[in-house]
């Protein structure tokens, strides 16, 4: 009933992840039917697709880098067939849910992606059999609780390419407020409005890469504590606003 290149297409769906149930969904074939064919026609042993080199997209994997060290895991596919990465954005921001989806999309190599609800924020999710090897700061426990360090050939590309990575970190972990302040002119109290940019993590390791990039950039900033760093500057405000902007 159905030929070769249909059934491999439906086992090619299964080995990306996707469900039997999403598979007959998006096929339109029989849960038994493709059941069947998983051991009458899907080789065995299976060959691991060849190890990846650094991805194409220089400038969408600068930004998804960032977004990754602030909010992203890597996860085991409970098969052992692969893994999955997941980026928690907030709901409070869509045009970044969509800008972390585009980029999730064009770093995999199947390009494709999906989003999952949870109370207060999406994640994003890519699945591939090699994303430890795209994203080897990935390890067991916690980001702060191991060494963080980027490859030659990461740090190559986010020397490429530094603002994007600074708008992921930004995106993930950094905001964009207004201060307020008073001072007192002519013997009239007044109050001022200045922007500022924040950026928290955990991490110090995460933090200093934060740091060496802004400093290569020629932003200023100051640590508000271990954890924050603070760029208010009207100079440096000024160039995140030129090159990240609020989130949105």
């Amino acid at each position: 009933m159905y030929d070769v290149s249909t059934r491999k297409r439906a086992l090619a769906l299964l080995s990306e992840g996707h469900s039997l149930n999403s598979v007959s969904r998006r096929t339109g074939i029989s849960r038994a039917a493709i059941r069947s064919w998983q051991t009458r026609l899907e080789p065995l042993p299976r060959m691991a697709p060849p190890l990846p080199g650094p991805p194409s997209d220089r400038n969408a994997y600068s930004y998804l880098l960032g977004l990754y060290l602030g909010d992203g895991c890597i996860s085991p596919h409970p098969r052992g067939t692969g893994h999955y990465l997941r980026i928690a954005c907030a709901n409070a921001w869509p045009g970044l849910i969509d800008a972390c989806e585009a980029a999730v999309r064009t770093i995999s190599p199947a390009h494709t992606a999906y989003r999952v609800q949870a109370p207060g924020c999406v994640a994003v999710v890519g699945y591939y059999a090699h994303w430890p090897h795209l994203f080897p700061q990935h390890g067991p426990g916690k980001k702060h609780e191991r060494r963080i360090a980027l490859e030659p050939w990461q740090q190559v590309i986010v020397d490429e390419h530094p603002w994007q990575f600074v708008r992921g970190l930004i995106h993930s972990d950094g905001c964009r407020i207004t201060n307020w302040t008073e001072r007192t002119v002519g013997g009239e109290r007044k109050r001022y409005a200045y922007p500022r940019y924040f950026f928290t993590n955990v991490s110090g390791d995460v933090i200093g890469l934060f740091t060496d990039v802004l400093d290569r950039l020629g932003v200023e900033w100051r640590m508000q504590n271990p954890r924050n760093v603070s760029i208010a500057r009207k100079a440096s405000v000024a160039l995140l606003d030129a090159h990240v902007g609020p989130k949105y």
